[in-house]
């Protein structure tokens, strides 16, 4: 399995989850695990994606999800398991 770490912060608003899952969805990216909290107007999430079916390129669907990212004042991070893992070893 091609699993996929993903992180979104910003301004809660309407649609950030709708629009991020809508999105992977596109891309044939079966959500795994889902996490959110909102802090005081400040939303963050961290998912669990399984990219093994996704139907474009692991860079495509990072820029694809920066750009949703980017029109909601959104920053929406995507790292590999593997690549997540080692950095967070120590």
């Amino acid at each position: 399995m091609d699993k996929v770490v993903i992180t979104v912060v910003g301004k809660d608003t309407v649609g950030i989850i709708a629009n991020v899952c809508n999105c992977l969805a596109e891309a044939n990216v079966n959500v795994l695990d889902i996490a959110q909290t909102t802090v005081q107007n400040f939303f963050n999430m961290m998912m669990v994606a399984d990219f093994t079916r996704a139907v474009r390129p692991f860079d495509t669907i990072a820029a694809d999800l920066r750009a949703v990212g980017d029109r909601m004042g959104l920053q929406i991070r995507c790292q590999r398991e593997e690549i997540f893992d080692m950095m967070h070893r120590i």
